[in-house]
């Protein structure tokens, strides 16, 4: 049975097919809004059920209301975007389709059009990294805030990546004088001791995913230049022993996979005007006893305690790819 049409005279109810329309200023910008072969439309017409048709400068949308509604909002939000100078891709599409059903997120998502930027963001040499989740938005807002953050939950949910921004948002700024990036060096069914090389070449491949982060912050020979002069230091969680690491942002990675002494030498070694943020999915636990993770142990005993988040994420907030969402719901669902 056909939904009944909507007129002009007729309020929208949950149902109703409506056709809206949205009018760009500057037909220039449209086709990176609409993406090469009009992939961003697909995009949208894909996860929220609408058609999109355009036509000079006016978009029509047809589909549900509330849908179409958020498709609007969408377009909107990506045009405004691209006006700021920002740069829209897959990603950036997906995540904004995901906070457009988020109504709390209104001065996010519908920030009035003559504001300058959106309410919350990280500005790097590279890029203005603003968020692409729901859940991405009290985490970055903690980033700027609090002085130990734990982040939890799987992979493709930015927790590396947004602290690994701040960090050098903050470096750049002279807030800090040191960044300091390190992840437990736990062999995840491989052994270390036969791959090639001296020690530091053994440890370096799992090291690089921090490497990547930096690089899409900062131009290569900054980061290159900040290594050699000590700004950046990027080492396994074993090289902390000892320290004390003051007037530093230091973040650890993959923190599923210490030990529980080894948490609490990590945390032990905070020092004054640091920052500290602690990644990591305790469902992705390497250790030979999973029950020892020094993650799950430390979130226990300090989720709570003043001066420190856990921001907590799921597989509804996987931005890398909609993919990985739910590769991860097909292993952590019934059955798994």
């Amino acid at each position: 049975m056909s939904k009944r049409p909507l007129t002009a005279s007729t309020p929208a109810e949950p149902g109703d097919r409506v056709r809206l329309t949205a009018e760009f200023e500057r037909t220039q910008l449209l086709g990176i809004l609409f993406g090469e072969f009009d992939r961003n439309l697909v995009a949208i017409e894909n996860r929220l059920g609408v058609y999109i048709s355009a036509r000079g400068n006016r978009v029509q949308i047809e589909g549900e209301a509330e849908a179409a509604a958020r498709a609007r909002d969408v377009l909107t939000e990506l045009y405004n975007r691209i006006e700021q100078g920002q740069e829209v891709d897959a990603g950036l599409v997906d995540g904004v389709i995901a906070m457009s059903a988020q109504p709390t997120l209104a001065g996010i998502i519908r920030h009035d059009k003559d504001e300058a930027a959106p309410v919350v963001m990280i500005r790097t040499r590279k890029k203005t990294i603003v968020p692409r989740a729901p859940s991405q938005v009290p985490y970055m807002q903690a980033l700027a805030r609090d002085e130990i953050i734990f982040a939890l939950g799987p992979a493709g949910t930015g927790k590396t990546y947004l602290a690994v921004a701040q960090a050098v948002a903050q470096l750049i700024t002279g807030s800090v004088q040191r960044l300091i990036l390190s992840r437990p060096a736990v062999e995840a069914g491989e052994k270390l001791g036969f791959l090639p090389g001296d020690m530091k070449e053994k440890v370096d491949p799992y090291l690089r995913p921090l490497y990547d982060a930096l690089h899409d912050c900062l131009p290569a020979e900054q980061v290159e230049r900040r290594i050699a002069s000590g700004e950046i230091e990027i080492a396994p969680l074993a090289f902390m022993r000892g320290r004390t690491l003051a007037d530093a942002f230091i973040i650890l990675d993959e923190a599923q996979n210490t030990t529980i002494p080894q948490m609490k030498m990590f945390l032990t070694r905070f020092g004054m005007n640091s920052r500290m943020v602690i990644c990591g999915d305790p469902k992705q636990v390497d250790l030979p006893l999973p029950a020892s993770s020094g993650l799950a142990d430390a979130v226990g005993r300090l989720e709570g305690v003043e001066g420190i988040n856990v921001s907590y994420f799921t597989s509804a907030d996987v931005v890398r790819h909609p993919i990985v969402g739910r590769i991860v719901d097909a292993y952590e669902g019934p059955g798994a």
